[in-house]
């Protein structure tokens, strides 16, 4: 029995090594969406599935119904599958994942992507009860609105952001951002949408910029500038006692030049007469 029990011992630690090998060989795909998974009406987006340079097919499913359907494949070896949606629309919204295929075996399916379309109703209103220049460590709340629809369900998101919005499941929906740091700076828009249409969202409502100031480069730039205002005063003030001094200098200067100059032109003239023998108008 010894020998029949290290053989089995043998074949589990070998199965256990070879399981590790193939799980290490299959890493889980990574599924995204270029330029982001919030796609207006009727524009498009890709889809794109990372997985090993062995990778020979790749499948792009759907959720539907509680199971996983094949909306796609793409064939032939390559590290990265791209799947394309030329015109986003409410039957392409949805749950994604997707796999390959190596060898002979299918790796595990990737995380979810929700691909959700947007410009189906009128958008919201995006409000803020506080200024919306903070420093770091502040909190910051939003508050997203509908008058006309009445909206279960809001997401606010940020622009430019790969990561997925916050979502309020009340009327209207609050949102509080916080402790606030500088990547929490950028443009805030929020959407409205019913839980039973989970994927299709309305109109962007108009955007906030939230700024995270630096307090003490924020000091540091209030000082210098008002430095800067004083200096700038003071140095207008200087030029107008500088001017006014050398008005008053020269005011008195040019009055002595004319008095001094009349006589002189005067009786320059008057010899210029008697040598040439002229005489004044008046005495002819």
């Amino acid at each position: 029995m010894a020998p029949l029990k290290a053989t089995l011992l043998c074949l589990v630690l070998c199965l256990g090594q070879r399981i590790q090998a193939q799980q290490g060989d299959f890493p889980i795909p990574i599924i995204s969406a270029v330029p982001g998974s919030v796609v207006p009406w009727n524009e498009p987006v890709k889809i794109l599935c990372h997985g090993t340079n062995q990778s020979f097919l790749y499948h792009l499913l759907v959720l539907e119904n509680a199971t996983h359907r094949v909306v796609e494949e793409k064939l032939g070896f390559q590290k990265e599958a791209e799947f394309v949606i030329n015109h986003m629309n409410t039957s392409s919204a949805g749950c994604y994942r997707c796999q390959y295929r190596k060898e002979y075996n299918w790796s595990e399916l990737s995380g979810p992507l929700e691909l959700v379309v947007t410009g189906l109703y009128d958008k919201p209103f995006l409000s803020s009860d506080q200024h919306l220049v903070v420093l770091p460590g502040d909190k910051v709340s939003f508050q997203c609105n509908s008058i006309h629809i009445p909206f279960d369900r809001f997401s606010l998101v940020k622009e430019g952001e790969a990561s997925l919005p916050q979502h309020q499941w009340r009327h209207p929906g609050n949102f509080i951002l916080g402790p606030v740091n500088h990547s929490f700076a950028g443009s805030y828009r929020c959407y409205g949408w019913h839980s039973n249409r989970p994927y299709v969202w309305s109109a962007p409502s108009d955007a906030l910029k939230l700024v995270v100031a630096d307090s003490g480069h924020g000091d540091y730039t209030v000082g210098n500038s008002i430095r800067m205002g004083v200096a700038g005063l003071v140095l207008v003030a200087l030029l107008a006692v500088l001017a006014e001094n050398w008005h008053s200098r020269r005011a008195p200067h040019e009055e002595g030049w004319q008095d001094l100059a009349g006589p002189s032109w005067s009786s320059h003239k008057c010899h210029m007469e008697d040598t040439f023998g002229l005489t004044p108008r008046g005495g002819r």
